[in-house]
């Protein structure tokens, strides 16, 4: 399959994604889908954070499975930041959204009507520290750069932060700039610690800038709880829930093919404007573990940051309210059957 995969090009490539070929590549049996009614709208708003994320790979190489699957008006919306794209899945402006699970705790706490639908990848993160940072607890005291407070990357170091005991709302000073401008202060050596999510882990490891302090692709506990997950609105899911089901399954099946031809997927991500350097591209996806969606409970991933994040004092909520309030895992359920590894 591999050899007759490289004789592609490029849009043969895109093309065949929403083919019934690609079913057995992306690990579908197709018939099931086919047996299915329509989605309930043709339209399906699916946000952007800027800078885009490469490691939401998957969500941005299912453009044309969700075609196949019905949606006949695909839009991609661009927005300021994960700040704003939250504030718009919890609008209703947007129907999906491939964000942080520990960030979406902190939304669902704060009574966004969002659901968590499925896991997508773990890691991803990188915390990158100045040669005087050698572990987590080295940060007290001492200015971290993580582009916004409440984003992902916010969210996930405060975790860490809580994890070995220091209290994020008062022993590390949070630096907030856009993110290219708090790459040049960390590489400048105006701040000590630099939380990053691809591809900027790639270009500082690249340009020998600082040392990974921790990884959470590689290293525990965060290793083994997914970091990006699928969230939709929840009106959206309530009314459309044959949409919502379609919708996740190709966000899925595109992350086995993320994982199946990572060339391509990268190649498809700077096409379409996601990412500018390809090897950074290519060495994300080549990294992240996508087909092992299956592997990991996103309920448990819920349930640690819930832990986590109230331990740091950033949510009131107990991890079962969080869980009862702002998951859905029927849809993910079902298609655990379905699609095949």
């Amino acid at each position: 399959m591999n050899n007759r995969a490289d004789q592609w090009d490029r849009r043969k490539f895109l093309h065949g994604l929403a083919l019934a070929g690609t079913a057995g590549l992306a690990g579908l049996r197709p018939g099931l889908a086919l047996a299915e009614p329509p989605p309930e709208t043709p339209t399906l708003r699916i946000g952007v954070p800027l800078p885009a994320a490469v490691c939401a790979a998957p969500t941005y190489v299912a453009e044309a499975l969700l075609k196949a699957e019905g949606f006949t008006d695909v839009q991609y919306v661009t927005q300021r930041g994960a700040t704003e794209a939250y504030q718009a899945l919890a609008s209703g402006e947007l129907a999906l959204l491939q964000p942080t699970a520990a960030a979406m705790v902190i939304r669902v706490d704060a009574g966004d009507p969002v659901v968590l639908l499925s896991g997508v990848h773990v890691g991803c993160f990188e915390l990158f520290g100045q040669s005087h940072i050698r572990t987590v607890h080295d940060l007290k005291g001492k200015a971290v750069e993580v582009s916004g407070l409440g984003s992902g990357r916010h969210v996930v170091l405060a975790s860490m932060l809580a994890h070995v005991g220091l209290d994020p709302r008062k022993d590390v000073n949070f630096v907030t700039h856009p993110v290219p401008e708090g790459m040049r202060l960390f590489a400048a050596g105006r701040v000590d610690a630099f939380m990053g999510s691809p591809p900027e882990p790639q270009e500082l490891r690249a340009k020998k800038i600082g040392h990974v302090v921790v990884n959470t692709t590689f290293d525990r506990p965060w290793s083994q709880y997914f970091c990006c997950v699928v969230a939709a609105n929840r009106s959206f899911v309530q009314t459309h829930p044959v949409a919502t089901r379609r919708a996740l399954r190709a966000v899925l099946k595109a992350a086995n093919v993320c994982s199946i031809e990572p060339e391509r997927s990268a190649r498809s991500l700077v096409d379409k404007g996601y990412a500018t350097n390809f090897d950074y591209a290519l060495q994300t996806i080549k990294e992240l573990p996508y087909a092992r969606w299956r592997e990991y409970d996103p309920e448990d991933t819920v349930r640690f940051y819930s832990l986590r994040l109230h331990e740091a004092g950033l949510i009131k909520s107990s991890p079962q309210k969080i869980i009862s309030r702002g998951t859905d895992w029927r849809f993910l359920n079902e298609l655990k059957k379905e699609l095949k590894g």
